[in-house]
């Protein structure tokens, strides 16, 4: 009983653990990318007053920006990010924890070269000194310790009023239309299901009746190994040994049996009428 309770506890756990897994929506693949932003050559850099090195072009139609290694756009209410400054723009499903600090009205003090009524002398930063220097810059606070950004006669904020800017920019950021909108698009595709695409049905294959086995060439008994038949010389057929053929007496004469040679003498000489006689005489004498 405890060994069935403590394995539905389990199985609920790995329930509801990965459940929302299923539910996560990649909303990235349905949001529409920027056009690029057209340089005849590498922008320049302006590092921008009461912020943690960020910096701006303020020569660029767009808002364009760079922070922490990575290039930064909005658009129509969206973030996007690079590690190029004009191509490759992915969507940032959020808002960048630098973009607070950006002052709205960054634009027009540039164009007037004044920053809260303090002359504001900035120079351009080169493409090359930046991508250079940049990690160093970021780690020391360069721009805020050094010059306070080439403001004149300028003190940075007290961290506290930093931080309430922070929150009513944030409220006003929230309010802009176009971010409204992406907010309400964002969560209709986080709330969308989803389903996984079935993979293609691939057709069966037709079918086809299995070849006969193929007969294998069966060699002479004589042949030697790895020899074919056709690799030998033919041989002429041998003549068939002549048959002796018996004369056949007349017909109804008797068969005379084949006379046997007396003992000592070669068979087939004919012993002569007399002979014999003669020679047993010689002998006695």
């Amino acid at each position: 009983m405890k060994k069935s309770l403590l394995l539905a506890m389990l199985l609920t756990v790995a329930l509801s653990t990965t459940a929302p897994a299923r539910a996560e929506v990649d909303i990235s693949v349905s949001i529409a990318l920027p056009p690029p932003v057209a340089f005849e050559a590498p922008p320049a850099f302006v590092p921008l007053p009461d912020t943690n090195e960020v910096y701006v072009v303020p020569r660029a139609d767009a808002d364009l920006f760079f922070w922490n290694g990575w290039w930064w756009r909005f658009w129509e209410g969206r973030w996007y990010r690079s590690h190029h400054y004009d191509r490759a723009w992915r969507y940032y499903d959020n808002v960048p924890v630098f973009y607070y600090d950006v002052d709205p009205g960054w634009r027009d003090y540039s164009r007037r070269h004044e920053w809260y009524g303090h002359r504001w002398d900035y120079r351009p930063i080169p493409y090359a000194s930046l991508q250079h220097n940049w990690k160093a810059w970021h780690e020391s606070r360069h721009w805020e310790r050094s010059g306070a950004w080439n403001v004149e006669h300028y003190r940075p904020r007290p961290e506290r009023e930093r931080v309430e800017l922070r929150h009513q920019r944030e409220a006003q950021y929230r309010q802009r239309p176009e971010v409204q909108r992406h907010l309400q698009e964002r969560q209709q595709l986080h709330d969308r299901p989803h389903v996984q695409p079935a993979p293609p049905r691939q057709a069966a294959p037709p079918h086809r009746e299995p070849a006969p086995p193929r007969a294998r060439p069966v060699e002479p008994p004589h042949a030697r190994p790895g020899e074919r038949p056709h690799d030998r010389p033919v041989q002429p057929p041998r003549p068939a040994p002549p048959v002796k053929v018996q004369p056949q007496p007349p017909h109804g004469q008797p068969q005379a049996p084949p006379q046997q040679a007396p003992h000592g003498k070669p068979q087939g000489q004919p012993q002569q009428h007399g002979q014999g006689k003669h020679e047993g005489e010689e002998n006695k004498r």
